[in-house]
């Protein structure tokens, strides 16, 4: 039977190349009307396994219905080739870690490791995806790191920016330490791992005024302690002033917190406690306490080190005092920068891109945050700040490409302004049909009704460089929509042949403002804008595309990925058409579920968690897979 099966299958192949049946049926229906396809652009960094597979047969399946119920049907092949994915790969067997080791490598090296490494795949996802009987254009594909590609992304860029839907601003974002970049959050929440153990530390805090009282408060994190600038309680909570039975300590938490407080402080449950005093937390506002290092010890002038009031302190966990670290937490952040005790643009964050202690952290300066962490605990504990010290399992956000935990740190980033097109977008995803329909409806919806801005910079270097020239002070911003307006700000004489990050780095902009030379950026695009691009710059809209002709192919008539794009490519296409063309950018949608690995893990080509596709298509029948 496995030999039947495995020759059969060949035969059928065979004679479907001799006769070039994929390209004579497209040319037979060129006349015909057209029906389009958009195809979602994988990471060439692996061969594919089955969850591509079934993507693939899902997209094959409703392609040749459609050739064979009288249309055209182009299926081109696209490739994501930018990004964490190939650079990974990179920093891997260059054993690069930190920013500056890839410098001091450099960027054309990097990008021509990159460049190597890039397509290697390629042959190999062609033979696979043919062997399983899929009919899809190899040979006039696109790739996200083409010329033409790039250049439309620039254009499309553009066009947001003239429509205000860009700005840049410090904010604290989910942040790769292994990578050295920030991520979105829609990719931090794409990888979250259950039952990870982390420290659970309670520490107190003295008050200035009476500094045998001593507040509570728990973390997770030990590593942000300090970056202390302020505890922050519940307004309308009250807090106990207890006096500790066995050893006299005074010390405050929170009403709804004391029997949860008194468990850890291993305090009987029969003992007497005193209860000294009653606070409601709007009176504990002001109060000043003495802080767990000194690093920051200056900061007291501009109001840091005191207890400030705020509503997303809970009842549910904790001590009802939240230690409060703005360079490490976005309610943090948020609630420093409305109490003014920081500027938005200058959080204390003394940690650098691969979560390495700075020099203002004397005591812990070069240690990686997780293993300062132990180094910490018994820092206070030597103080006796420390009264408990256990761990917690908790779910945890992991950087999707390293498997590496993330964290949330204060950075100066890119933004689009999703917030500003949110009813929009929830409009035009009404506009299309989504097989099944409760994703679209529920699942996908509420992500559209929570979208937050979309942090699309990277600082990386095999990328698409986002197009922005700025002066020194950045009060004068250009923003380049094609290589044609680049060599005529720039003055250029030779053209332009490539827009990656080597190739026009070094190139500046002479300013309008008398501000001398305006400079490229660093930042690269994140590469689920260039995929979430592909409807227009897969074809080079609008240079060799024209407007007229883009409508006969947009919106698509079809496309087809799995659940797990709902926060992915489905999202990021339906942002950009609508920011473009306030438009939907498919008629139809098949969501498929995921095939899992033999260990309930979601089968990945990095991991290479499954067996080799064809072999078992030789021993059991391509179509029995299908």
């Amino acid at each position: 039977y496995q030999r039947r099966v495995h020759g059969e299958e060949r035969k059928v192949l065979a004679f479907w190349e001799k006769i070039k049946a994929f390209e004579n049926q497209v040319k037979m229906n060129k006349d015909k009307k057209q029906y389009t396809f958009y195809d979602g652009p994988p990471f060439a960094t692996g061969t594919p396994h089955y969850g591509n597979l079934l993507a693939g047969t899902v997209k094959d399946i409703c392609t040749r219905y459609a050739s064979q119920t009288g249309h055209y049907v182009e299926r081109r092949f696209g490739w994501d080739c930018h990004g964490l994915p190939i650079e990974y790969e990179i920093d891997k067997s260059l054993n690069l870690h930190t920013p500056k080791e890839h410098e001091k490598f450099g960027i054309k090296a990097y990008n021509d490791e990159c460049r190597k490494i890039v397509m290697r795949y390629s042959g190999l996802w062609k033979s696979i995806v043919g062997r399983f009987g899929r009919w899809i254009d190899f040979d006039n594909d696109y790739k996200t790191m083409d010329l033409n590609f790039m250049e439309s992304v620039w254009y499309l860029f553009k066009e947001l920016y003239e429509k205000k839907l860009v700005y840049r601003s410090s904010r604290v974002m989910p942040f790769s330490t292994a990578c050295g970049t920030v991520l979105s959050n829609f990719e931090a929440n794409s990888n979250f791992k259950e039952n990870i153990p982390d420290p659970s530390i309670y520490v107190t805090f003295p008050l200035v005024s009476k500094p045998e009282v001593k507040i509570i408060a728990w973390t997770t994190t030990p590593w942000t302690l300090p970056s202390n600038l302020a505890l922050c309680v519940n307004p309308e909570f009250e807090y106990l002033e207890f006096k500790e039975p066995k050893t006299g300590e005074l010390y405050i938490c929170g009403a709804p917190h004391f029997e949860e407080v008194k468990k850890e402080l291993k305090i009987p449950k029969d003992a007497v406690i005193e209860i000294l005093a009653k606070h409601k937390g709007k009176d504990m506002v002001g109060w000043e306490y003495i802080p767990l290092f000194d690093y920051f010890k200056t900061m007291r002038e501009q109001g840091c080190f005191l207890v400030i009031s705020a509503d997303f302190v809970t009842a549910d966990t904790g001590t009802g005092i939240v230690h409060t670290a703005p360079g490490f937490g976005e309610d943090d952040f948020n609630v420093c920068v409305k109490a003014g005790i920081i500027r938005p643009d200058a959080p204390v964050c003394p940690v650098d891109e691969s979560g390495i202690f700075l020099d203002s952290v004397t005591d812990f300066k070069g240690k990686y945050i997780k293993d300062a962490d132990p180094l910490i605990k018994e820092h206070l504990k030597k103080n006796q700040r420390l009264i408990m010290s256990g761990t917690i399992k908790h779910s945890y956000p992991y950087c999707w490409r390293s498997e590496t935990p993330l964290i949330y740190k204060a950075v100066q980033a890119w933004f689009i302004k999703v917030t500003a097109i949110k009813e929009d977008l929830m409009k035009n995803n009404m506009k299309s049909r989504w097989i099944p329909p409760n994703i679209q409806e529920k699942r996908f919806h509420n992500w559209l009704h929570d979208a937050r801005d979309w942090c699309f910079s990277r600082n990386r270097y095999w990328g698409n460089p986002i197009p922005i020239w700025v002066s020194d002070d950045y009060e004068e911003i250009v923003v380049v929509g094609s290589i044609k307006e680049l060599q005529e700000l720039a003055g250029l004489k030779d053209p332009v042949k490539d827009l990656h990050r080597d190739y026009i780095d070094h190139i500046t902009i002479p300013s309008k403002k008398g501000k001398g030379l305006l400079h490229r950026i660093p930042e690269v695009f994140d590469c689920w804008f260039e995929s979430g691009s592909m409807p227009f710059s897969a074809c080079h809209y609008p240079f060799s595309t024209p407007e007229e002709k883009h409508k006969l192919i947009f919106p698509a008539d079809f496309i087809a990925e799995g659940i797990d794009q709902t926060r992915g490519w489905f999202y990021t296409l339906l942002v950009l058409s609508t920011a473009i063309k306030n438009s939907h950018c498919f008629k139809n949608l098949i969501v498929h579920g995921l095939i899992l690995a033999e260990d309930g893990k979601k089968m990945s080509k990095h991991l290479h968690n499954y067996t080799d596709p064809v072999l078992l298509a030789d021993k059991v029948g391509a179509d029995a897979i299908r």
